[in-house]
């Protein structure tokens, strides 16, 4: 038996995009020219991603060693590939990729697993910004209790670590920070 599947209607680019939508806070991203529009986050994953995001940012400003940021905001890594990644941070060293939108791969990405969302996050964003040079990814899985991070080394990303409970989640490329995962994930 074979399965069909259709196909989109039409295949944008990102400037063709917002040209017809203009601003919005609707989560929208672009694979291959495809609107994909998933729904808005939980309250749950919106409390991890804030909690590393708060995290993040007082370590990043106390050091002073660039811009952290969320979604909604485009990453716009190709004409029709763009992405809103959960957090990101971009170093110092190259803010000139920061615009309206971010013109380019940041430094380091996270993505917080929604239910629905595993695949994407681990396999097919993996892939994209591996392919990109995004330095370092987080993946945070609420639900297996779980932060994984992930190095870029030689074009190829390298498991630093799948960090659980009880333990702390460390960054390779900023050294020094890292969080508690029962923290992030729990609150506690």
């Amino acid at each position: 038996m074979s399965i069909k599947v259709k196909k989109p209607s039409r295949l944008w680019t990102y400037e063709e995009l917002t040209a017809k939508t203009g601003e919005t806070n609707q989560p929208t991203e672009l694979w291959d020219g495809e609107v994909i529009m998933p729904a808005a986050p939980s309250f749950q994953h919106q409390e991890v991603s804030h909690r590393l995001e708060e995290a993040l940012r007082e370590w990043i400003r106390k050091n002073n060693l660039g811009i952290v940021a969320h979604a909604p905001l485009d990453v716009v890594l190709a004409s029709r590939r763009v992405v809103q990644p959960d957090i990101l941070f971009i170093s110092n060293s190259r803010r000139d990729i920061i615009s309206d939108v971010i013109r380019g791969a940041p430094d380091l990405v996270v993505e917080v697993v929604s239910p629905g969302t595993w695949r994407r996050d681990y396999v097919d964003k993996k892939a994209l910004y591996e392919q990109f040079g995004v330095q370092e990814y987080w993946i945070v899985d609420p639900e297996a209790h779980m932060i994984e991070v992930q190095v870029l080394k030689k074009s190829t990303y390298q498991l630093l670590g799948r960090f659980i409970f009880g333990t702390r989640a460390r960054s390779a490329l900023l050294e020094g920070f890292e969080v508690s995962v029962d923290a992030i994930i729990r609150g506690d």
